[in-house]
């Protein structure tokens, strides 16, 4: 892991960056605006923990927050670059089966949509809406990415699977707490 003794460099004032493999980008490259929203997700879902979410989703959103800095690893490091190291933290495929699992699990919980919902109702969950527009930015970014250089196989389902969490989960926030899910009017 790496070993931060030094937070300011000043090689970034030409605006290039230093991948994970020390290969300088331009700081607006698709590689870093992808790893970069990532990691604006992960600080909007410690938003939402910050503001106080039910205890059963903190479990589950600790553990993504990690999760989520493997992606960013993955996305740090050019795939060529990859094979230089010996046990880089990475998305797998395990990942997005839990997260399967956790769609499944609470679906269950807040069951079928009557209609489409806007996003808000408590704090939380409008927190967890926010958080998941941002992960489908950031999917997106990554499909652009993948358009132009090789990434990891894992790191698209995962967003599209996470950005289907936050969904869920910002449905289930509401139900623990008691607030009635804001449905779409739409003859309004």
């Amino acid at each position: 892991m790496p070993r931060l003794n030094k937070i300011y460099t000043r090689k970034g004032d030409d605006g290039t960056t230093g991948l994970a493999g020390g290969f300088r980008v331009p700081k607006d490259s698709l590689r870093v605006k992808a790893y970069g929203t990532v990691d604006e997700l992960n600080s909007m879902l410690g938003l939402a923990l910050a503001h106080g979410l039910c205890d059963h989703l903190t479990q589950l959103l600790i553990p993504i927050q990690h999760e989520l800095l493997h992606l960013g690893s993955d996305l740090a490091f050019r795939e060529e670059d990859k094979k230089k190291y010996e046990r880089l933290p990475h998305t797998e495929a395990r990942h997005i089966e839990k997260l399967e699992t956790i769609i499944d699990e609470i679906n269950d919980v807040v069951g079928p949509l009557p209609n489409f919902i806007l996003p808000g109702g408590s704090i939380g969950s409008a927190y967890l809406h926010v958080a998941r527009t941002v992960c489908r930015r950031a999917e997106r970014e990554c499909i652009a990415l993948s358009r132009q250089e090789a990434i990891s196989e894992f790191a698209i389902p995962y967003l599209n699977r996470l950005s289907d969490v936050l969904f869920v989960m910002a449905r289930y926030e509401n139900k623990m707490r008691g607030v009635k899910e804001p449905l779409w009017d739409t003859k309004a």
